[in-house]
């Protein structure tokens, strides 16, 4: 899993079917950060006392954390009607993280593959984007679980390829958004695929979800890669161009994303377990439809792989 879609208005860039609509969808796939104008919670007010006493002072002096997000994975994170403001589930709940704290969260637009380097360069506070917490991951950052989420495949509803399992991915070509886990996993797939003296995979990869959406309503590609909640909102935001197909796989945590170097560890725990325990969790995740994933008990660094 991205283990992390454009937009066209309010929807991401997979309603964009033809070229013609690509021309008019927003992008923001390029690596530049271009800061959010999220509604971000007025903290102060909303703070926990026990939690803000865990946010350390060359932050809390701040006021602010810097949080980086790829917003092409609705409806996780993505770009509203507007054409610039980040909104989803996840920036819902980094605000309302921010707000225990006593701080505001200023969600930055970025690509996913370049925001672990980025909070290891000490360019953003936290990353917040879909991001699965792997034991690899681990090595560069901390993570902090909030949400369940595993891996699905889509196809074109009218003509589409019949998947079931990774293992029938041999001999398809695949969209897949650039640093995620479904790019590992084809990739490692087309391996065993030839191992076994079958045909590859053919693994197309887009620097946003959004690309991979449109290879596959172009024809370019067979199957999409994606997670669980971010595939199933494609396919209903498609207006029955795509559908799930096969058996989705490899549900693991989602994490925040915390460099070592913030101190900020702690305090994340803290904050989503009062978010959990006064109810506020399940509010936002039930406003978009994702209660499915819900976890009862966050973890630091609670890799399952």
């Amino acid at each position: 899993m991205r283990l992390r879609s454009r937009r066209l208005a309010a929807f991401p860039v997979l309603l964009c079917v033809s070229a013609a609509l690509v021309a008019g969808c927003g992008s923001s796939s390029s690596s530049s950060s271009s800061s959010s104008s999220v509604a971000s919670t007025s903290a102060t007010p909303a703070a926990t006392a026990s939690v803000a006493a865990l946010v350390p002072a060359a932050i809390k002096s701040k006021g602010t954390l810097s949080v980086a997000s790829d917003a092409t994975y609705a409806p996780n994170e993505y770009i509203a009607a507007d054409g610039h403001t980040v909104i989803g589930m996840d920036v819902d709940l980094t605000n309302a993280l921010a707000g225990e704290m006593g701080l505001k969260a200023d969600v930055k637009n970025v690509t996913f593959d370049s925001i672990i380097p980025g909070l290891s360069a000490g360019k953003y506070d936290i990353g917040v984007s879909s991001f699965t917490d792997t034991k690899a991951r681990q090595k560069v950052v901390d993570f902090v679980t909030y949400f369940n989420a595993g891996t699905s495949f889509y196809t074109k509803a009218s003509g589409g390829t019949t998947v079931n399992t990774l293992a029938d991915l041999c001999g398809h070509t695949v969209g897949v958004e650039k640093g995620t886990t479904e790019q590992t996993d084809a990739t490692t797939q087309s391996g065993k695929c030839t191992k076994a003296h079958k045909s590859a995979v053919t693994v197309l990869t887009f620097p946003d979800q959004n690309g991979a959406n449109l290879s596959l309503s172009s024809g370019r590609s067979q199957i999409v890669m994606a997670d669980s909640p971010v595939a199933a909102y494609a396919v209903k935001q498609s207006n029955g161009v795509f559908k799930l197909v096969g058996q989705t796989y490899g549900t693991a945590p989602y994490g925040i994303a915390i460099p070592r170097s913030t101190g900020l560890t702690k305090a994340f725990e803290a904050a989503m377990k009062q978010l959990i325990a006064s109810g506020q969790y399940k509010t936002i995740l039930t406003k978009w439809g994702q209660t499915a994933g819900a976890i009862t008990t966050p973890k630091i660094n609670g890799a399952t792989s």
